[in-house]
């Protein structure tokens, strides 16, 4: 029995182009882990077959993470790894891990931090882990994972889902980007050399579309990746009610951010009215989304209204009413990745039990995100009893923010990570 599973393995890695062993377990299943020899070509394209289970690292290749502040010297890789999408279908997702090389210090195994940014556009060619060297990265972006690793942390930043050769990113749809950062966490101990425990704390954080989906992370945990010991969520910018966001950003300065999550939703429920619903200028903007990345999203589409992209000149609202055929409404979907709903403590019956706490947070000046949105879903959490400190004063407008913050969430992870509590500011 042995040799013949050895001589499958040997044939799955021929098949993937990796050399396997059997070291890890998924659900009793044994789960390949592979060398880290993968072309780049490999990373970015789809697999022939899956792994084990969710968080099976399918590719890996040693990968420079550049133009870190303070050189701090790390080992670190692009991976391509298993997770599942909001239909249960299994999907590989990209993106980078890094482990510092100083020795942790302790006590306990080097916590993870899994890192989810923000918006950088919807094709393949905008993947965070593409984009790390641009210079609306280094800005923004690269400052937040930075500051993990300055503190001796691992690092893990999916790129998110459909991000791969050949694929549009599913933007938005935050029932997506939390199973793909849960699964980064678990990838990342699964990495060959990155020296990473299972059994490591975990820290989540994310700014904006980052931020929804450590919410979603946060949320989906305990059914999703319950082995997980994930020990608090940090999460900002948060788009929390995406049919309110989307009626505020139609016809004004952010309208791309609204025009992309239409085309995510489309991209992850394509049996939804759609291709009928768009005139010539709204099959033209289709393409201009997916072709380019976050600059065009902005510039491209400032003051752009949805009504003049579809044939019957459709609001948002008008929108959401269209029905598939299964009777479901596009408002339903959109609803249903509203965060802060059917959530509770661990032990309370909720749907979504969280069993840790939540650093929540947005901007002073905020001007993308809509602050009602931000603020309820803070105070969906606090409902709900789930321990969440809240600061809703952060120096800076969206982006300022992100960077402002980060002491705040470097002191509030450091707290969590060393078995701190966090009653949180709820009664405050």
């Amino acid at each position: 029995m042995d040799k013949l599973m050895a001589m499958v393995l040997s044939v799955v890695a021929a098949i993937g182009g990796l050399t396997q062993v059997t070291e890890d377990t998924v659900d009793g299943t044994p789960s390949p882990r592979v060398s880290c020899d993968a072309t780049e070509e490999a990373i970015y394209t789809p697999p022939a077959q899956f792994g084990a289970g969710p968080g099976d690292v399918l590719a890996c290749a040693p990968a420079a993470f550049p133009k870190i502040p303070d050189q701090i010297p790390m080992k670190s890789w692009k991976i391509q790894y298993q997770s599942t999408d909001v239909h249960g279908k299994q999907v590989a997702v990209s993106g980078l891990l890094a482990v510092p090389e100083a020795a942790w210090p302790g006590p306990g195994p080097r916590p993870v931090v899994a890192f989810n940014p923000g918006t950088v556009g919807l094709g393949s060619q905008c993947a965070y882990s593409k984009q790390m060297s641009g210079a609306y990265v280094d800005a923004y972006e690269l400052a937040q994972p930075a500051a993990a690793l300055k503190a001796g942390y691992a690092l893990v930043v999916p790129d998110g889902v459909g991000y791969l050769n050949g694929q549009v990113h599913t933007y938005m749809v935050g029932d997506n980007s939390g199973r793909a950062l849960l699964d980064a966490a678990r990838a990342a101990a699964r990495v060959p050399e990155s020296g990473l425990d299972k059994a490591a704390p975990v820290g989540v954080w994310g700014y904006s579309e980052g931020g929804q989906a450590a919410l979603w992370a946060s949320q989906l945990a305990a059914s999703y990746a319950g082995e997980l010991k994930i020990a608090g969520t940090a999460a900002g910018g948060v788009p929390g009610d995406l049919r309110l966001v989307a009626n505020k950003l139609n016809g004004g300065d952010f309208a791309g951010f609204a025009a992309a999550a239409l085309v995510g939703f489309h991209v992850t429920f394509p049996d939804m009215p759609w291709d009928d619903l768009m005139n010539d200028k709204g099959r033209e903007a289709v393409k201009t989304l997916q072709s380019n990345c976050l600059i065009k999203t902005i510039f491209g589409f400032r003051g752009a209204k949805i009504e003049d992209y579809n044939k019957d000149g459709l609001g948002v609202d008008q929108l959401f009413e269209l029905a598939g055929p299964n009777g479901v409404k596009w408002g339903q979907i959109a609803d249903g990745q509203k965060l802060g709903v059917d959530i509770g403590p661990a032990g309370s019956g909720a749907k979504y039990q969280i069993g840790f706490p939540t650093f929540q947070y947005r901007g002073k000046t905020e001007q993308i995100i809509p602050v009602e949105t931000e603020e309820a879903t803070k105070q969906a959490y606090c409902a709900a009893g789930v321990p969440t400190r809240w600061k809703g004063d952060v120096e800076g407008d969206h982006l300022g923010a992100a960077r402002a913050v980060i002491p705040d969430v470097m002191t509030w992870f450091a707290d969590r990570f060393a078995g701190k509590p966090e009653p949180g500011t709820c009664a405050g």
